[in-house]
């Protein structure tokens, strides 16, 4: 059987209590108290029990205490990647989108997830995958909207002429 792992001696148990009664983040407090009860001899099964947790998990956090203190045992949550488009260039992305794109300078009459893939690598140097080019286009307010389709040679007044029209009642 493993030995237990050594908690550090620069705090005693009523240091660690008095911390736990001002600490702000209410999970920093109930571990700093189970780390007082290992300090006051009970077994470890108990200390963890005291905190709301199992031993392994009582044991990953005094790793944590010993390694940064009391300021170890707050939650550090991450909140995730930061965003590769800044706030200027989602809002020109938006306006690209939004005029739409020019036949004779993007080769295309209307917008695919693929086609913005590569105008956003141009312009920005910033590599999608053409799959988070369409939950990008979510998070700027667009949806999918399939237009029917309509040939960019067309001629307005030609398919005005040859619309049947009907007498009005």
């Amino acid at each position: 059987m493993p030995a237990p792992v050594r908690l550090r001696t620069d705090f005693s148990a009523t240091e660690l209590r008095r911390l736990a009664k001002r600490a702000k983040h209410v999970n920093q407090s109930r571990r700093l108290l189970s780390l007082a009860a290992v300090l006051d001899g009970k077994s470890r099964a108990e200390a963890a029990t005291i905190g709301g947790m199992d031993r392994q998990t009582l044991r990953d956090w005094v790793h944590r205490f010993n390694a940064a203190g009391p300021e170890g045992l707050k939650d550090n949550w991450s909140y995730g990647p930061t965003r590769r488009l800044s706030a200027e260039q989602s809002a020109e992305l938006a306006q690209i989108v939004e005029t739409g794109p020019a036949r004779e300078r993007d080769g295309v009459v209307r917008w695919r997830r693929v086609d913005l893939q590569r105008v956003i690598a141009e312009r920005f140097g910033v590599e999608y995958c053409e799959r988070y080019v369409g939950t990008l286009l979510k998070q700027l307010g667009f949806t999918h909207i399939s237009a029917r389709p309509r040939h960019p040679g067309q001629d307005a007044e030609i398919v005005a002429a040859y619309k049947k029209t009907s007498r009005a009642r």
